[in-house]
């Protein structure tokens, strides 16, 4: 039995190693590219590592594009959009949770129901607001839109469904009102929550492509997904530097990650905790 356990967790090893393989892959892929010539990238049959370090692929984005305009607007449409968004997500989510009101179960179905309709079919109506609202090619009629998640509001409402009821009881009983049973009570308890949808949202953010590339033309108003697609060709596409642009645009979420990777994992796992 000792022997069929350890060839268990062997064998349980192995998959898991070449799942790492796979997912990895891919993005090594990427950043060896983004240091190979055009002819390199396209030789066949093609090579991994590239034959010698070259920088010029980054050079050339940062001279083409305005990269660092562009990574302005992104860094503050992600800001802006992560501190509202959790804002508006932690109420809804606490208030459909824990505070009994009309109606609440169909409200919430019907906030659900946004989760089971493609998000291209928003797209006309909410592009005609914007351009009514005279905020074409601005930054805020990038992030205005994703200002509120029926996601975050069910991700979150898992969180305040799973504490006691008695610490608002206990609390009520101390003098509290809601919003500091909200504040001081109930969100201290529900951070891996909250960092989940903060690395969610920070990722959607970030890498959102079909939106800002409608609602905005001008490059300097851009974002980084869309304008690393204007190193695209018409007839033929520099491979590496659209890689090398690709590494610099991932490397802020790669570190978000990693530093509140504990928290993200707890919340995910947590989220199906029902009250």
């Amino acid at each position: 039995m000792r022997k069929a356990h350890k060839r268990n967790h062997l064998l349980i090893h192995i998959l898991l190693i070449a799942g790492i393989a796979i997912t990895v892959f891919p993005f090594l892929w990427m950043v060896f590219t983004s240091f190979k010539t055009l002819p390199e990238s396209m030789q066949i049959p093609p090579t991994i590592l590239p034959e010698s370090i070259n920088w010029e692929n980054y050079k050339y984005v940062l001279n083409v594009l305005p990269f660092g305009r562009v990574y302005l607007n992104t860094i503050v449409v992600t800001v802006i959009t992560v501190l509202i968004q959790v804002l508006f997500c932690t109420m809804a989510a606490y208030g459909f949770a824990r505070i009994d009101f009309p109606f609440k179960n169909a409200i919430f179905i019907v906030l659900l129901s946004i989760l089971m309709v493609p998000g291209q079919i928003f797209l006309l109506p909410q592009y005609l607001i914007i351009q009514n609202m005279g905020l074409l090619n601005t930054l805020p009629g990038l992030f205005l839109p994703n200002l509120f998640s029926a996601f975050g509001t069910f991700l979150l409402r898992q969180f305040f469904m799973s504490l006691p009821k008695e610490l608002e009881e206990a609390a009520l009983l101390d003098g509290c009102n809601r919003f500091q049973i909200f504040g001081r009570i109930m969100l201290p308890l529900v951070q891996s929550g909250i960092v989940a949808l903060v690395i969610f949202t920070a990722k959607f953010a970030w890498n959102d492509f079909m939106w800002p590339l409608i609602v905005n033309t001008d490059p300097a108003k851009m974002t980084l997904a869309p304008a690393l697609s204007l190193l695209k060709g018409q007839y033929a596409t520099n491979f590496p530097v659209q890689m090398a642009g690709a590494v610099m645009s991932v490397i802020p979420m790669i570190v978000l990650f990693f530093i509140f990777q504990k928290q993200f994992i707890e919340g995910v796992a947590q989220s199906g905790i029902k009250g």
